[in-house]
Order: C-alpha cells, then sequence, then structure tokens
C-alpha cells in the first residue's frame, strides 16, 4: 500500500513538473507573439501621420518593415525557448502540456486566432515533421474569435433618420481624427450621394426602422490614399460602401471616389495589390466586418490584404486540406510554356499553382535559388498596383503521393530533387510558392476573339507603364510570363527577372559602323549590366501583324528608350504617379459634379 501511495505521488509530481514547464514555454511564446502585436500596431499607427504629411515614399517603407517584423519575433521566441527552456530537449509531455497552457491563456486574449499561428510558427522550427499534428500544434482553431470584445469598438454606427444623410455623412467624415481638413466637404458629400443615387437608380430603398449606418473605425491607408469602409443597413439588406480619401494640390483633403459596386470594392482586396496599414485592436472584428461587406473574399485573403499575410497562410493552408479531403483529383504540371527557372504544379479542382525553383537552371539565367528568392521577397515587400500577383511561401508541404501525377513527379526528380522529398505515401516539397491560378497571356491570346486579343494586347501595355511607374522593370516581357484574370486584367507573375526602373540603364541602339554590322545580326555596341535597349522589344513581341498593329496604336512609346528614362527620372526625383484601384469613371473630377447638389456648408 505505501509503495502504491508513492507510486501517485511521483507520478502526481511528474504530471505537476510536466504542468509547469509547459506553462513557462507557453508563457514564453504568449510574450513573443504581445511583443509582436505590440510592436506592429505601432508600426502600423504611423501611417496615419505619414498620409496626412503626404509621405508617400515613407508609406511604402513602412509596409516593408511590416513584412519582416513577424519572422524577427519568431526568432527571438525559439531562441529564447532554446536559452532558458532547453526546448530541444524537452519530451513530448511538455511539449502537449504547453499547448493546453497556451490555450488557457488565451481565453481572454484579444488576438486568440494570431496567437495560435505565432504558436505554430514558433513550434515548428522545433519540432520534427511527425509532431504536426493538433496534439502538439494548432491544426484547429481552439478559441473562437466570433464574441470578442473590442475597445474602441471595431466599428461605428451612424443613423440618417436622425440627423439626416448630409450631416451623417459629414459625422463620418469628421469620424478619423485627420489633422488634415477637407477642402470641400459639403461638396464632397453631395458626390456621395450622388454616387449612391447612381448606384441605386430607381431601385433607391425605402427607409426601413433600423436604418443605419456602420465604419469601421479605423481608416485603411495604401499608396496616396486612405479608404473608408463601411455598410448601410436597412431592413434585412446590407450595402456596403468604400470612401477614397485623397489629397488635392493644395494639400488638403478630398473624397475622390465613393464606391457601392460590391465587385469594385472587392477590386480594392485584390491579390495583386500592396497590403493595406490598418491599425486593429481586434483584427478578427475587422476581418468578420469585411467579410460580411465582401462574401466572396475569404478570411484568409482578408487577413492577407491587411497586413497578417501568416494568418492568411495559416487559413488557406487548412481550407487546402480540407479540401484534399473533399476531392479526388491529381496533382499535374500547370499548362503553359515551361518556365526555365520554376517547375509549376497545379491541382485542377484548386484555383491555385505551386512553384518550386528547379535546382538547374535554363541557358541564360546564371544566379542561384537565393536569387530568386530575394526577387519574390522584393515583390512582396512592394506596391504591387495591381499588376504582380501576390504569393504565399511555404516549407515542407506534403502531398499524397498517390494524387500525384507521374509526369509532375518525374519533373520534380529531374530538375528540382533537392527540393523533395519521398516516402512511400507521401511527396515532401521542401519550398514552394503559392499563387491564385490565371490564363497566361499567350495561351488567352491564341484562343481569344479579336475584339478580346486586342483588349488584352492594350492592358499589356498598360501594365508595363505602371510597373514603370511603380519602380518595377519586369526584365522578361514575354506574353508567358503575364496572365489574364476573370476581370480582363493583365497581371505579371514571373519575377527572377524583374528590376527596380532605377537600377536600369535604357540606351538607344547605337547606328552600326557600317551596313554589315547591322546586316549580320552581331551586337556591334558594348553591352553592360543593367543596360536595356527598349528598341529590341518589337522583334519578340510584335510577330503577329494584328497585334503589332494594335499595340503600335496605343503604345509603341514602350518601344523607344525616351519613354523609361523619363519614368526612371520622375522616380529619381521622388515623384510617384497615382494608382486609383477603381474605374476613372468613378472618380469624382470637376467636370462630373452635379448641378444643385452642392450647398455652402462646410465640415
Amino acid at each position: 500500500m505505501q509503495t502504491a501511495a508513492l507510486q501517485r505521488k511521483n507520478n502526481m509530481s511528474r504530471q505537476q513538473l510536466t504542468r509547469i514547464q509547459g506553462r513557462a514555454v507557453a508563457e514564453t511564446m504568449l510574450a513573443g507573439f504581445n511583443k509582436h502585436y505590440r510592436l506592429y500596431r505601432e508600426v502600423t499607427a504611423r501611417a496615419k501621420g505619414l498620409f496626412e504629411t503626404r509621405d508617400w515614399r515613407g508609406i511604402q517603407d513602412l509596409v516593408a518593415e511590416r513584412i519582416q517584423m513577424y519572422d524577427q519575433r519568431v526568432r527571438e521566441a525559439v531562441d529564447a525557448l532554446r536559452h532558458e527552456h532547453a526546448a530541444n530537449a524537452l519530451s513530448d509531455e511538455v511539449w502537449a502540456a504547453a499547448k493546453i497552457e497556451y490555450i488557457a491563456l488565451l481565453v481572454n486574449h484579444k488576438q486568440p486566432e494570431l496567437a495560435e499561428t505565432f504558436f505554430n510558427s514558433v513550434s515548428t522550427k522545433l519540432l520534427a515533421k511527425e509532431y504536426y499534428n493538433n496534439q502538439f500544434i494548432f491544426v484547429k482553431p481552439a478559441i473562437s474569435t466570433e464574441y470578442i470584445d473590442s475597445d474602441p469598438p471595431t466599428f461605428s454606427s451612424f443613423y440618417p433618420s436622425k440627423q439626416g444623410l448630409r450631416d451623417c455623412l459629414r459625422d463620418i467624415l469628421k469620424h478619423f481624427g485627420w489633422q488634415v481638413p477637407f477642402a470641400h466637404a459639403a461638396k464632397d458629400i453631395s458626390n456621395i450621394l450622388r454616387a449612391a443615387r447612381q448606384h441605386f437608380q430607381s431601385d433607391w430603398p425605402p427607409e426601413e426602422m433600423n436604418l443605419h449606418v456602420q465604419v469601421l473605425n479605423a481608416p485603411f491607408y495604401r499608396n496616396k490614399s486612405a479608404y473608408v469602409f463601411g455598410q448601410i443597413i436597412n431592413g434585412s439588406h446590407r450595402h456596403p460602401f468604400a470612401l477614397a480619401i485623397v489629397h488635392n494640390a493644395d494639400g488638403r483633403l478630398m473624397v475622390d471616389a465613393a464606391l457601392f459596386n460590391p465587385q469594385q470594392i472587392g477590386v480594392l482586396f485584390s491579390f495583386a495589390r500592396a497590403y493595406f496599414l490598418v491599425d486593429m485592436p481586434v483584427p478578427s472584428g475587422y476581418v468578420r466586418f469585411l467579410n460580411s461587406m465582401l462574401p466572396m473574399r475569404s478570411p484568409g485573403d482578408l487577413y492577407t490584404l491587411v497586413g497578417l499575410h501568416k494568418q492568411g497562410k495559416n487559413i488557406w493552408w487548412r481550407e487546402f486540406v480540407q479540401h484534399l479531403e473533399y476531392s479526388h483529383d491529381r496533382f499535374m504540371l500547370a499548362p503553359g510554356v515551361k518556365g526555365l527557372v520554376m517547375s509549376v504544379f497545379t491541382l485542377p479542382s484548386f484555383p491555385y499553382v505551386f512553384k518550386v525553383i528547379k535546382d538547374k537552371f535554363g541557358p541564360n539565367k546564371d544566379f542561384d535559388q537565393e536569387y530568386v528568392r530575394q526577387k519574390y521577397l522584393l515583390v512582396k515587400k512592394h506596391d504591387r498596383v495591381g499588376r504582380m500577383a501576390d504569393t504565399l511561401e511555404f516549407q515542407n508541404v506534403a502531398l499524397p503521393k498517390a494524387r500525384c501525377d507521374e509526369e509532375f513527379l518525374h519533373e520534380m526528380r529531374t530538375l528540382a530533387p533537392s527540393q523533395m522529398e519521398e516516402t512511400d505515401d507521401w511527396v515532401i516539397i521542401k519550398h514552394v510558392y503559392v499563387e491564385y491560378r490565371l490564363k497566361p497571356l499567350n495561351m488567352f491570346m491564341q484562343k481569344a476573339k479579336p475584339a478580346e486579343k486586342a483588349a488584352a494586347v492594350i492592358d499589356y501595355g498598360y501594365a508595363l507603364k505602371e510597373l514603370a511607374s511603380a519602380n518595377i522593370f519586369p526584365g522578361d516581357m514575354l506574353y508567358k510570363n503575364f496572365g489574364m484574370t476573370r476581370f480582363g486584367r493583365v497581371i505579371f507573375y514571373d519575377y527572377d527577372e524583374i528590376e527596380y526602373m532605377t537600377d536600369c540603364n535604357f540606351r538607344p541602339i547605337p547606328p552600326a559602323p557600317n551596313p554589315e554590322y547591322e546586316m549580320s545580326g552581331e551586337v556591334w555596341y558594348p553591352v553592360h549590366k543593367g543596360d536595356v535597349f527598349p528598341e529590341e522589344f518589337g522583334p519578340f513581341l510584335l510577330g503577329e501583324p494584328d497585334v503589332r498593329q494594335v499595340f503600335m496604336q496605343h503604345h509603341k512609346d514602350l518601344l523607344t528608350p525616351e519613354f523609361w528614362q523619363g519614368k526612371k527620372e520622375r522616380l529619381l526625383q521622388g515623384l510617384y504617379d497615382d494608382f486609383y484601384p477603381y474605374p476613372q469613371s468613378a472618380r469624382f473630377t470637376p467636370d462630373k459634379l452635379a448641378k444643385g447638389l452642392v450647398d455652402r456648408t462646410d465640415v
């Protein structure tokens, strides 16, 4: 009996010790996350002042700074666990206890879903792949975010029935406390009302008892604009809207556009645009609000677009795993011209492509895998101006081997063997980029009707010009490196040769010393690193007569060094062009002001 009692005591002591160790590990992890999110909010909150002072370069730098913060905090937490808790020597029981204790710590937390993701990020740096299950990491969320209270609240409500629509809009414009005044707030309000009337037309809804306007309490900053997102609640109907706020020529604020079309609002959250800067005490509340406005956007997309890309990745992964459970098709090589740097595969029933850097590149690709990774990081940190696809980056992605096409496996074994491991049941991709699947532009143009093909060529030219204005030179400008969205927009997605415009030297081709040189096809002039000769673009891009005709009609300036030199000079002077992620027709330009709608009152 005494021996049994002693055994129970020893067991209890071991359990207590395990719990104490698990609690200490959990507290260290949560301290790491809390530090991360505190710094994240501090950085994000600076956007307001930068917007007010029109420091556009500062806003771009802020986006780049914020992207790198997460990985730094993860490294710090990993180091703390190794040095303070001997993490590499902890037992399975302690790791399992750490997750349980972590859940307990998150009961009243304001960002539990982000904290769970942080726990995963740290744990997977310390644990082997066989521990990637729900006993040790958060494969599924443990804490509900649905009813988390926020102080201040996530959104504010305004009541037109009490004060009228005009005064309601006036209060909304005042709500954000910008230190720069509106130039003509009354005119802005009139423009907003006119846009609303144009949207609803004859279906202007009758006022219901519950009529009110909900507006997210923090503005969304990106590039040169601030955005106000809200929705009109009237009866059982919800009508989303977005207000785009910019500076006028005198440095005062003005409403540039009021969007009521859900599709146009959804485009603001495109995967080809930079992340928003928005200060969110309770991010799940903001994402839930946006998702009610834009049900076509997944929560993962929305987390990513508000700058919480690790959470977006986490949600994407859960959706991917679930999709695998309910589908039966096979991973296969993606259609299109094979790349010289990337091996690209897809799952037809899932709207994404997977891109793996090859071990050995094709001819004229004199760089290594790390160089390519830095190019993709450059894009992630840069303003993508609606013309470059965002990517999710993953390590150690396990695919069911039975669902891998043999042609795909052969290419991976042949061209990227260092990037894969195989077991009897699994193919593990060590490093992969994930993008939304687009129709390659060259394939689109092959099957397009003449009008569709012409429109694609025109938008391709605009894509090059907008990228140039954003300080991006694509390098390889062939159509196969661009894709077509379902909305008919041309997007660039091959990044291994991109350069900053300011690092390029755009030159005219010097005259040949004699006709024999010119006819020989040999280069008769020195070419240095960074040299670009726009006159050479034509033979590669304009081989088809119909393409050439449309291109020369709309974009012949792209074949001149003067165009590119002019863009480069503006960038060197610190001049940033305006990019509007909504139609030009939606903008409130002076010639479109409605008569009789402007009063003389102001905010």
